[in-house]
C-alpha cells in the first residue's frame, strides 16, 4: 500500500501548524471564511505559512469568495494551494493560475464522476460530509461506499475523520490523502498535539 498524505485543516496558530508539521503533516490548512470559527485574518495566515519548514504545503480555504478575496490571499499569504468549498465554478477556480482542490459534500444521489468530470482542471477533490446548511468542518462523516472505485481524481477523504477511525478509512477507500480538523482538536480552531500524532500513528499503521 502506498503512502498516505495528510493534512491538517484549520491551523489558527504557527505552534500548532509547526506541531503538525513535526508530526509529519504533509498539508495544513488556512480557512478565509468569515463564518467559520477557525477563519484566520490575512496577517494570521501569513504568519502561520512563513512560519512552515520545507515541503509542507500551505493550504488556503475558501467558501464561495469574491476574486478580490482570493486575490488579496494570494499576494499576502502566498499559499502553495487553493480549496474551494463552495458554489463556485470550474472557470472561477481555475482563474487563478495556481493549483487548486475542489471539496465536493457528498450525499446520496450525487454523480461524482460527473462532478469529476467538471472540474477536470482540479488536483484533486475533497470529499466531505454533506450537512444542510453548513460548508465543512462538521465532525460528520459520510457513507464511504458513495465514493465510486474509478473516480478519475484523486480523493482527498474528509469528514468526521479522528485517531479512531482514520485508519478504517484509509483501508477502505485508499484515497491519496485524508484531512482531519475537528478530530484532532481541544476547542474549535485549537490543534491538540496529542490528537494530531496518534492521528499520524494510526495513518500510518493504515499504510503499513
Amino acid at each position: 500500500m502506498g503512502y498516505t498524505r495528510v493534512k491538517i485543516c484549520g491551523i489558527t496558530r504557527i505552534d500548532d501548524g509547526l506541531a503538525a508539521a513535526r508530526a509529519g503533516a504533509d498539508a495544513i490548512g488556512l480557512v478565509f471564511y468569515g463564518k467559520s470559527p477557525r477563519h484566520v485574518t490575512l496577517a494570521q495566515g501569513r504568519a502561520i505559512a512563513a512560519a512552515l519548514p520545507p515541503f509542507v504545503t500551505s493550504v488556503a480555504l475558501f467558501v464561495d469568495p469574491s476574486e478580490a478575496e482570493v486575490r488579496a490571499v494570494l499576494e499576502t499569504v502566498q499559499p502553495d494551494l487553493l480549496q474551494f468549498h463552495g458554489d463556485e465554478s470550474p472557470e472561477f477556480c481555475r482563474g487563478f493560475g495556481r493549483p487548486y482542490l475542489k471539496a465536493v459534500r457528498v450525499r446520496p444521489g450525487l454523480d461524482l464522476l460527473q462532478y469529476a468530470a467538471r472540474f477536470d482542471s482540479a488536483r484533486g477533490l475533497l470529499l466531505d460530509a454533506f450537512v444542510e446548511g453548513e460548508a465543512g468542518g462538521t465532525g460528520q462523516r459520510f457513507d464511504w461506499d458513495l465514493i465510486p472505485p474509478d473516480l478519475p481524481k484523486p480523493v482527498v477523504l474528509a469528514g468526521g475523520l479522528g485517531p479512531a477511525n482514520v485508519a478504517q478509512a484509509i483501508r477502505q477507500v485508499k484515497p491519496w490523502a485524508v484531512d482531519v480538523s475537528s478530530g484532532v482538536e481541544a476547542g474549535k480552531g485549537i490543534k491538540e498535539a496529542t490528537k494530531v500524532a496518534a492521528f499520524m500513528k494510526e495513518v500510518r499503521n493504515a499504510d503499513a
